[in-house]
């Protein structure tokens, strides 16, 4: 596969059981027990993807993933024993991609990594067909291959499925969206998470839009539309 994943763990044993069922399936990993390893060594070895425990000393993972998302895209699959609806919706505020519980199945995690890797290679592929290709919409512009958006001129802060959620509905407006269709739009057809991350991600682009955030309604049972008003 050719593909490099950090697992970021501070329990050794489990580290390295995770590691033989990477090698197993030709996914080649590096490590770091703690949240400070874990930044020191993403930003030198910049991995594919991130297997992220939250609990650790130094750093936890919702600040490795913060870091994280600062530089890169990779997708983050948080690894933990904290199960709280509440602790895996942050997880996915702050641009988690997946979450799995401990205890867990081996196999079931390397099936989840393999997924989140072809997911991000499609999204690579897919944006760069449409590299050159701004897009704009009122006051909106959006530069799709510097992932940048810019409202009345002004930089938005975007995370990186914010980004693709907004683009998403720019690029469908007027059209209504259902939950499950932006699960697999956005998301990837073999997303497996809580189709409520739509709504943790819908209200925190609704807070960023400031004066513009009607522009995304909310259609009971039905999901969402993009459409600009006056």
């Amino acid at each position: 596969m050719n593909k490099t994943v950090l697992i970021v763990e501070d329990e050794k044993k489990l580290r390295e059981l995770i590691a033989d069922y990477l090698e197993a399936e030709g996914i080649a990993w590096r490590e770091a027990a703690d949240g400070d390893e874990a930044v020191a060594v993403f930003r030198e070895a910049l991995p594919d993807l991130v297997i992220l425990d939250i609990l650790m000393p130094g750093l936890d993972g919702y600040d490795v993933c913060e870091e994280i998302r600062k530089v890169s895209d990779a997708p983050v699959l948080f690894l933990t024993a904290k199960s709280e609806e509440e602790d895996k919706l942050l997880g996915y505020d702050l641009g988690a991609d997946d979450y799995m519980t401990k205890p867990f199945s081996p196999k079931e995690l390397v099936a989840k990594v393999k997924a989140l890797l072809r997911r991000a290679d499609k999204a690579m592929a897919e944006q760069a067909t449409t590299e050159g290709e701004p897009l704009s919409l009122d006051s909106i512009q959006i530069d799709v291959s510097g992932r940048e958006v810019l409202l009345d001129g002004q930089l938005l802060a975007l995370s990186p499925k914010e980004f693709d959620l907004l683009h998403y509905f720019v690029s469908h407006k007027n059209i209504v969206l259902s939950r499950n269709q932006l699960v697999e739009q956005v998301w990837g057809y073999d997303y497996e998470g809580d189709e409520r991350t739509v709504d943790t991600h819908v209200r925190r682009l609704r807070q960023k839009l400031g004066s513009r955030a009607d522009w995304i309604t909310t259609l009971r049972g039905n999901g969402y539309r993009f459409k600009v008003t006056p």
